[in-house]
């Protein structure tokens, strides 16, 4: 989650900066975030045709190995506290 904040603040600078300077984003937020999106595929895309070409399969496991986390991030998922606490509610009810 830290990251994501990181982020966010990051662009929100950048966004104070051009407000101040009176300079437009250069693209349209929709636009660009589908640029990103292109950016990131792009690059795994290398890898991937790479190994297409090599006598190794291209297994699901390889991918979301090799390239998922790249992509996605590291998503964030429950913490072991959050499945405690979960367990001990369907024990209560």
């Amino acid at each position: 989650m830290k990251i994501y904040m990181l982020s966010l603040l990051a662009g929100l600078l950048v966004g104070v900066v051009y407000g101040l300077i009176n300079v437009r984003s250069p693209a349209p937020p929709v636009v660009a975030l589908i640029g990103l999106l292109g950016i990131l595929l792009g690059e795994q895309a290398v890898p991937l045709a790479k190994r297409f070409l090599s006598p190794d399969p291209v297994s699901i496991g390889w991918v979301k190995e090799r390239c998922g986390e790249h992509v996605f991030g590291a998503l964030p998922g429950p913490t072991s506290t959050d499945n405690s606490s979960a367990d001990t509610n369907k024990h209560q009810s």
